[in-house]
């Protein structure tokens, strides 16, 4: 189970079922561009992440300047990206500020790591105003605090915090400013274990992964009124950072996420609004540990976007339609050695994917891919 404790784990964030109709085809017409922030670095985990798209096809992510610092971004549908940071961002290596999540009227959010390596939420308004926000609990030792995951239509932002003992906890934000703090059941209470939502729908459901006193993750689904469902794939382990993870929710609730088998090979899951959870894995998966394929999000039309680690540990972009059926994608600039490649992080409700490749100098480059 992987644990976004920090920017840099946010790149590489970021998840034994018969497998049933996913059939593995050759990517058709698509088109996908690639774009750089202005100001972004040309070195070693430096450059341009998208990490999140509207159906406007306006973009929201990260750019890692020279030296390494980060910086949030909105890319509009016409190509122009406008640059901002928060006024407590860091500046120094891996700190600075990131734009994770943009809804449909342009609002962003994300979080800011701080001169101590502290995060703090943030919400960016459409005239560029940045709000910032840290949860009642936060720790704020480095690699503690608050980190703000998606936000819908309404305004809402799920996201988690770390106490100062760096246990994980969940929270939802209004739109008021109001943050209501929850634990899933059977969240673990020590270092690296608890409860973190990745993504909130417009109904206000939340979907996300809790580790347990093992540290074994189990997905959860928060309803807009507080209650929570878990849920285990059927083949998940359970051993250390072994288990089921959710990573987004649709209208329907339909939920992606991903499980990790006894062997910590990923394997990509669909759960129905039923309970009912369909694996898939590509064609081109790895099946070693820490290889495999992994669902990030999915659209209301129930269109997965994700991606898979091969044998040699290069990631390659994936769509998986409702019907099951699994389209490869590599953005252009995409590297072919372990770690490089392309990797999906948001997709809208016309198919529209946004993500980062990573070329074979380790440098990123934001993508937008259109069916």
């Amino acid at each position: 189970m992987p644990l976004s404790k920090s920017l840099q784990a946010l790149l590489d964030l970021t998840l034994i079922i018969l497998i049933c109709g996913a059939v593995a085809t050759t990517a058709p017409a698509s088109t996908i561009t690639t774009f750089e922030a202005p100001g972004s670095g040309t070195g070693v985990n430096q450059g341009t992440i998208g990490f999140g798209i509207n159906s406007s096809l306006e973009i929201t992510g990260a750019y890692f300047d020279s030296s390494t610092v980060a910086h949030g971004f909105v890319r509009a549908s016409n190509g122009t990206i406008t640059a901002f940071n928060a006024s407590g961002a860091g500046r120094g290596i891996n700190q600075g500020t990131a734009g994770i999540s943009i809804n449909t009227a342009g609002v962003v959010a994300g979080y800011y790591i701080d001169s101590r390596g502290v995060h703090h939420g943030l919400q960016r308004a459409v005239n560029g105003t940045i709000t910032a926000f840290t949860a009642t609990g936060s720790g704020t030792s480095i690699n503690q605090g608050t980190t703000a995951a998606s936000i819908n239509d309404t305004g809402a932002i799920t996201g988690y915090y770390i106490d100062a003992i760096g246990v994980h906890h969940g929270f939802v934000r209004a739109a008021s400013g109001a943050i209501t703090k929850f634990n899933a059941p059977g969240a673990g209470s020590a270092f690296g274990q608890g409860t973190l939502p990745y993504f909130i729908n417009a109904s206000g459901e939340i979907a996300g992964v809790y580790l347990d006193s093992r540290t074994v993750g189990h997905g959860f689904v928060r309803a807009a009124n507080g209650t929570i469902t878990t849920f285990n794939a059927t083949g998940a382990g359970t051993g250390v950072d072994e288990g089921t993870a959710g990573a987004a929710i649709n209208t329907s609730g339909a939920v992606t996420g991903y499980y990790a088998d006894s062997g910590s090979v990923d394997h990509g899951i669909v759960r129905a609004t039923s309970g009912t959870i369909t694996a898939f894995n590509a064609a081109g998966a790895g099946r070693g540990a820490g290889q495999g394929t992994h669902g990030e999000v999915i659209n209301d039309s129930g269109t997965v976007a994700g991606y898979y680690i091969d044998a040699g540990g290069v990631h390659h972009g994936l769509a998986r339609s409702a019907s099951g059926a699994i389209t490869a994608f590599n953005a252009p600039a995409a590297g072919s050695g372990k770690g490089q490649g392309t990797t999906a992080h948001a997709i809208n409700a016309a198919g529209d994917i946004a993500g980062h490749t990573r070329d074979l100098g380790n440098v990123y480059h934001g993508f937008l891919r259109t069916p």
